[in-house]
């Protein structure tokens, strides 16, 4: 699945285009690699963003086959970091 639609089916963005964007502009990686939107993401992969404010590392569990709700996708990754970011 890409990139963008998984980070938006897990609602850890609000939007696909939010998600998109943040690709576009090198603010994901996708197992240390900078993502472009339509990088393919498998189970076990490593992502890291930086979004509104917030520095984030996590670890794809499984693949969502269709829509999730946003109280089960928790149980699709694994969050090793989520710290504010220092903004000056």
């Amino acid at each position: 699945m890409r990139i963008d639609k998984l980070l938006n089916k897990l609602c850890l963005v609000k939007t696909r285009s939010i998600a998109k964007k943040a690709c576009d502009k090198n603010l994901v990686k996708l197992n240390g690699k900078i993502a472009k939107a339509s990088s393919s993401v498998n189970d076990q992969d490593i992502i890291e963003y930086e979004l509104f404010g917030y520095s984030t590392k996590l670890k794809i569990i499984n693949i969502p086959k269709g829509n999730v709700s946003k109280a089960k996708a928790p149980e699709f990754y694994e969050i090793f970091k989520n710290e504010k970011m220092d903004l000056q």
